[in-house]
C-alpha cells in the first residue's frame, strides 16, 4: 500500500515511520510512504505557502495553489487516489474506518497547518475528512502518523500473521481481553489459572468473557 503525504514538514513523517512496525513494513516492501513537501511548490522564492485570511482574523491560511501543485505532482493522467484531509471536522477514526482504508492500494493524506486550508482546495481535491479526536492540533502531521499506523498494521504482511490483530480491541466491537506473561507471580498477583491450564476451549471462553466484562466497565457505549 502506498501512503502519499502532502505536508510542510516531511521530516516529521519520515522520522516517525522509520521505526517499529511501520519501519519494518516499509523495509519489507509491504507499505510505502512518499512525502511531498508543499513548500517545494511555493508561490515565490521566499517559500510562501500561506497568507492572511480574507475578511480578517487571527492566523494565516494555507494557499490553494501550492497545495494543488503538490497534489498534481503525485497524480497522473487517469489516476486519482482518494485524498484524506486530516481535520477535526471529519469522521472520527475508528477501527472500521482503518480497515476500509487498508483495503485501498493507494491514498493521499493532506496535512493542514496554521489556521487551516483555503476552502477551495478542500472542495477541489479532498475525498474525505478524517479526525483522530475532538481536539485541535497545531498541524495534520501527528494525525497522519496515527492514521498510517492504524492502517498499515492491517495491510497483509506487515504484522506477519493476520492473527496478530484479529483479537485486538475494536476488531469485534469489544475491548481486548487482558494479557499476562512470565513471571507467574508478581507482587502477590497471580496469572489466572485458566491461562496455564492448557485447556484451549476454556481459555477461549475466558477471554471472551473478559473482553465483554472489560467493555461493559470501560466502554459501555460500545455495547449495543
Amino acid at each position: 500500500m502506498i501512503f502519499n503525504v502532502l505536508t510542510l514538514f516531511p521530516e516529521m513523517i519520515n522520522e516517525a515511520v522509520s521505526h517499529s512496525i511501520m519501519g519494518r513494513g516499509i523495509r519489507s516492501g509491504h507499505i510505502s510512504v512518499n512525502c511531498v513537501n508543499i513548500r517545494d511548490f511555493a508561490i515565490n522564492k521566499h517559500g510562501q505557502v500561506d497568507d492572511s485570511p480574507y475578511g480578517g482574523g487571527a492566523g494565516m491560511v494555507m494557499m490553494a495553489p501550492p497545495v494543488y501543485d503538490a497534489y498534481k505532482s503525485i497524480v497522473g493522467e487517469g489516476t486519482s487516489p482518494p485524498v484524506i484531509y486530516l481535520s477535526p471536522q471529519g469522521r472520527v477514526l475508528t477501527q472500521k474506518i482503518a480497515e476500509e482504508i487498508a483495503a485501498l492500494p493507494e491514498i493521499i493524506l493532506l496535512c493542514g497547518h496554521y489556521e487551516g486550508l483555503d476552502e477551495r482546495i478542500i472542495e477541489e481535491i479532498v475525498t474525505e475528512e478524517i479526525s483522530i479526536g475532538d481536539y485541535v492540533l497545531t498541524g495534520g502531521e501527528p494525525a497522519a502518523i496515527v492514521l498510517m499506523d492504524a492502517v498499515s498494521r492491517l495491510v497483509p504482511g506487515v504484522l506477519g500473521k493476520a492473527d496478530s490483530y484479529k483479537d485486538e480491541s475494536f476488531s469485534d466491537g469489544l475491548l481486548e481481553y487482558p494479557h499476562y506473561t512470565r513471571p507467574p507471580e508478581f507482587r502477590g498477583r497471580m496469572v489466572p489459572e485458566v491461562l496455564t491450564s492448557g485447556h484451549h476451549s476454556n481459555i477461549e471462553k475466558w477471554r471472551q468473557e473478559q473482553s465483554l466484562a472489560r467493555t461493559k466497565v470501560k466502554r459501555p457505549d460500545l455495547i449495543v
